[in-house]
């Protein structure tokens, strides 16, 4: 277990500190007094105070961080805009959050969320450009009897163009596919004798172990896969392209978890595969295993997540202040500050179910329960 520790810790530090930079950044563009910037939660464990008096810490619970600007009651942004305007000269006001127009206060928020997404841009596009992406052509090698595979009438020599709508560019990329599709029956696109046919296959789902020996749910549809002429195609791309493909991956990334969530509330998904800190403790723990590339694909990954979820509409977290800056909007007024509490109980009381939920998933994965 300890053997996690120190690339979790990493891992947790990188993505935290980008997120929360992103917010300081903007904060800072626009003149916004930032009282604390910390990673971590509760007591502190050291710090510093810069130049302009923000007090830089790193705090007992590393499993997150915030960014407090001047005048907040808060570490969630909170203040009556009325009160503070009584409490600080006009001077002092000039600094404070919620004086600011509603389009830099969007940004602010905005800015932690999208230097998650600038993070997983800046390591898949150096991955792509110094090591390569790899664009071998998957061909069928072999299809089981009596598989949704041969039911659905794959046969062996096809190579697999599309799967659910997505392009197969890699071989790497079918079962990585197949195995995040939520959708009963597999849409396959396959090119035979030079005529693209589409089919559809109904996977089994059975269970499993990942590349790290963690138990899965696995949608199998009985083919095995090679290289066309047995050759790797590995190729460094160019700046351009590779922030394009890092671009596809995120939104990848993005489309495939708002089809799990979506799966789970239609009843069809694997709640199971919901993790918390300490499944990605344990991830990162394999993952440095196989050496420092897999590592920093893992960073961007967790960054991505970790940006989408601060999106979600759900108060305190990043996109619940959103949400209230589109009822601003509307309304032509912030919401009142008793209104805005009452939904802060509920997000917090959803975020500390999930957490036990997950913690729960966690432990099971352990042996625990």
């Amino acid at each position: 277990m300890f053997d996690f520790v120190i690339p979790f810790i990493i891992l947790i530090l990188v993505v935290v500190f980008i997120h929360e930079y992103g917010h300081y950044y903007f904060a800072r563009k626009y003149g916004v007094g930032v009282s604390d910037f910390s990673i971590g939660f509760g007591k502190e464990i050291f710090g510093f105070n810069d130049k302009k008096g923000t007090r830089w810490k790193f705090c007992l619970i590393p499993l997150g961080g915030y960014v407090k600007f001047f005048g907040d009651r808060n570490v969630f942004s909170q203040a009556e805009q009325e009160e503070l305007l009584k409490k600080y000269n006009k001077e002092d006001q000039k600094k404070l959050f919620v004086t600011k127009p509603l389009y830099q206060r969007t940004l602010i928020v905005a800015g932690g969320p999208l230097a998650n997404f600038l993070l997983a841009i800046v390591i898949f596009s150096g991955i792509y450009m110094f090591v390569g992406k790899d664009f071998t052509p998957a061909k069928i090698e072999e299809v089981s009897i009596e598989s949704p595979a041969e039911k659905a009438g794959l046969k062996k020599n096809d190579i697999i163009t599309s799967i659910d709508g997505n392009k197969v560019q890699s071989i790497l990329e079918v079962s990585m596919f197949i195995n995040t599709g939520s959708s009963e029956k597999i849409e396959i696109k396959v090119l035979r004798n030079k005529n693209e046919i589409t089919l559809f296959a109904k996977p089994n789902i059975v269970d499993g172990k990942d590349t790290f020996g963690n138990s899965i749910k696995k949608r199998i549809i009985g083919i095995k896969i090679s290289p066309v002429n047995n050759e790797f195609n590995k190729q460094k791309l160019g700046p351009a392209t590779a922030i394009y493909y890092s671009f596809k991956e995120i939104w990848f990334v993005i489309k495939t978890t708002m089809n799990f969530i979506g799966s789970l509330f239609q009843g069809k998904g694997d709640t199971s595969q919901l993790g918390g800190p300490i499944k990605i403790a344990k991830i990162s723990g394999q993952v440095i295993e196989f050496g420092l590339l897999a590592f920093l694909s893992t960073v961007a990954y967790i960054s991505i997540s970790l940006g989408l979820i601060n999106l979600f509409p759900i108060p305190l977290l990043d996109g619940g202040h959103l949400m209230f800056y589109f009822f601003e909007k509307i309304l032509g007024r912030p919401l009142k500050q008793k209104t805005q509490e009452g939904f802060f109980r509920i997000g917090l009381f959803l975020l500390l179910s999930l957490m036990v939920f997950t913690t729960f998933n966690d432990l099971k994965d352990w042996g625990v329960f």
